[in-house]
């Protein structure tokens, strides 16, 4: 995030002052200051909204990125070009690397609650924003795979930018899985098929909710969606480990 261009204040979201900032941050880092903050904001590493007399109002989260440049600085010595790449790696939701000049990480993935074999990313796969070089080197799959996958619309950069998000890499590594056994990307179209159609069932049941515009009803329509997604990805397994049995029993 640069500097310039103050962001518009979300009513919703807790806001501070530098001051009450500084509170909190102290305990840690004694040696913080208000004239600090201000230079790290000038840095372009923390951006916090505007009132509109012109007040700084501070999120929880520019109080984490303020503690984990703060952090950097002191106990790993990253100058402030380092520790500016790293934020923009967070930003696209890597992790920051181990070592200096070593490349950002990619999030662990850990298994599906109730549904054997399957895993998904920690936070939010669409959350993360990956570049076609980074995508393919993290897949470990050539280029004329993505390509093919592309061209028979099993996968797609995210909306509004050349970026690739977390799905967009598990299904390439699923899709190199299946082509070690001979099973090409045109006949991984129908995956995609199936999943829009229940993407499509899950957003019919959740409209209501979304229509009414609150807080609470938005949280229960994302938690119906993850319900309906994990119910469809057991109801997936059930029915092609069943399948499978059959043949091979």
């Amino acid at each position: 995030m640069s500097a310039s261009g103050a962001r518009a204040l979300d009513p919703s979201a807790p806001r501070m002052t530098i001051g009450e900032v500084m509170a909190i941050l102290s305990p840690d880092f004694p040696e913080v200051s208000i004239s600090k903050i201000r230079f790290l904001e000038e840095q372009g590493l923390v951006e916090p909204g505007r009132t509109a007399a012109g007040y700084r109002k501070f999120s929880s989260d520019d109080v984490d990125r303020l503690r984990y440049v703060l952090a950097a600085q002191r106990d790993h010595y990253l100058p402030l070009r380092v520790i500016r790449e790293n934020l923009e790696a967070m930003d696209r939701g890597l992790q920051p690397p181990e070592q200096p000049g070593a490349a950002p990480r990619v999030p662990t993935v850990v298994p599906v609650a109730g549904v054997p074999g399957v895993e998904r990313f920690e936070g939010r796969a669409a959350d993360l924003r990956l570049t076609r070089s980074e995508l393919l080197r993290e897949s470990g799959v050539a280029a004329e795979m993505l390509d093919a996958l592309e061209g028979f619309g099993v996968l797609s950069p995210a909306p509004g930018g050349p970026w690739y998000d977390g799905e967009a890499l598990e299904v390439l590594r699923a899709a190199a899985a299946l082509a070690a056994h001979g099973i090409e990307a045109r006949h991984l179209r129908m995956f995609r098929t199936a999943a829009d159609r229940e993407v499509a069932l899950a957003e019919q049941v959740v409209a209501p909710m979304q229509r009414q515009r609150s807080a609470e009803a938005s949280a229960r329509a994302e938690q119906v969606a993850r319900e309906i997604s994990a119910a469809c990805l057991r109801l997936h397994t059930a029915l092609v480990a069943g399948a499978l049995g059959r043949v091979t029993g």
